[in-house]
């Protein structure tokens, strides 16, 4: 199986005139089984100057929870959780799953929704933050199965970045109740939570609101939560050491910390990720959490927001904006709604500056 290169960007036909009559749940993919993890894995680093010994190395990762990544099952339950709330508002739209790296591919799932007759769709994308691997990859990706599905192709529309719809922050302000919650109450107030999101090469940084965000998130959370200890870290980066990726990296910043006396534990929130999928399981739940255990520090990692009522309500808020004109559009903090329709330079990542192994914040 390969992956279809991506199209290039330009603005997509409007077609204000056809109604909305479907949902595209778009997400990264990952493998379901031990022979799967290779082809996946080929399939994501394909055309990434990538040593096959770092590729083994992450076949391992998947190799050691039996070669099934969560990511599949997590979509499935989030398209069920959508429906039943699609079901309570009164919206009876069908909800189609296609992935940038594995089945079921965007490719296919175009042409399914091609033969069923759709005309026009709004995607929601598992990513709440801008940048070229959380949002313009997978426009870019839509746009290739667009142009394979051939005439008659829908056309899919996205909603905006959720990073700072209420209902986000809701979610998230939860996740850390909760992870607080596990904290000795005496080492509580001197918690440093590290919210930890996917590191990108800085290349591609520089032409995002990608750390803005990040950082306009954590900050919100933590003043609905009333926590003052924070920071931002970053995880996962695949590129070669020679490249600059957005650091701190979160088990480098455990260990930095470790010389702070003050600070006795941590809380590692993944803010940046939606669901529990393999990057936590194990740059978190594993490689930070035997880092503090290493160092003596008491380690916490908050749940990710998953299917919390609160996040799929705010998917659910982001489809009606686009169903309805005049539909209100929350936001909390600084810097306002996200646009909805993304200018042709949004998140662009220049050629030939494209590294090895980039990563994708999902």
């Amino acid at each position: 199986m390969t992956s279809t290169p991506a199209a290039p960007l330009g603005p997509l036909p409007s077609l204000d005139s056809v109604p909305i009559d479907s949902i595209l749940m778009v997400s990264f993919g990952g493998p379901e089984g031990p022979e799967d993890v290779m082809p996946f894995l080929e399939n994501v680093l394909r055309g990434k100057n990538v040593p096959r010994e770092r590729m083994l190395e992450v076949a391992e990762h998947y190799n050691h929870f039996g070669g099934v990544s969560p990511i599949n099952q997590q979509c499935r339950d989030l398209i069920s959780a959508l429906q039943t709330e699609l079901k309570k508002r009164g919206i009876d739209l069908p909800i189609y799953w296609g992935n940038r790296n594995w089945h079921p591919m965007l490719t296919s799932t175009l042409e399914t929704m091609k033969q069923d007759g759709r005309k026009r769709a709004i995607a929601f994308f598992t990513s709440m933050f801008s940048c070229y691997s959380g949002c313009r990859q997978y426009r870019e990706n839509i746009a290739a199965a667009m142009l394979q599905a051939g005439s008659d192709a829908p056309l899919v529309e996205k909603t905006r970045m959720g990073f700072n719809h209420p209902k986000f922050i809701e979610a998230q302000s939860d996740c850390l109740r909760s992870a607080l919650s596990q904290i000795s109450p005496k080492l509580r107030a001197s918690t440093r939570v590290l919210f930890s999101a996917h590191s990108i090469p800085k290349s591609m940084a520089d032409h995002s609101r990608y750390e803005l965000q990040l950082r306009e998130a954590a900050r919100l959370v933590c003043e609905t939560v009333g926590h003052e200890s924070w920071e931002v870290v970053y995880q996962s980066r695949s590129g070669p050491p020679h490249q600059p990726w957005l650091e701190p990296d979160v088990c480098d910043r455990i260990e930095q910390l470790h010389t702070d006396s003050r600070i006795q534990s941590v809380i590692v929130q993944p803010i940046g990720f939606v669901s529990d999928h393999m990057e936590v399981l194990y740059d978190l739940d594993q490689e930070a959490a035997d880092k503090a255990k290493e160092l003596g520090i008491e380690f916490v990692r908050a749940p990710s927001v998953g299917i919390h009522p609160s996040f799929v309500s705010m998917a659910v808020d982001l489809i009606e904006e686009r169903l309805t004109a005049g539909t209100p559009r929350p936001c909390v903090g600084n810097l306002g709604s996200s646009h909805d329709i993304c200018p042709v330079d949004c998140c662009l990542y220049p050629q030939p500056t494209r590294p090895p192994g980039a990563g994708r914040p999902a």
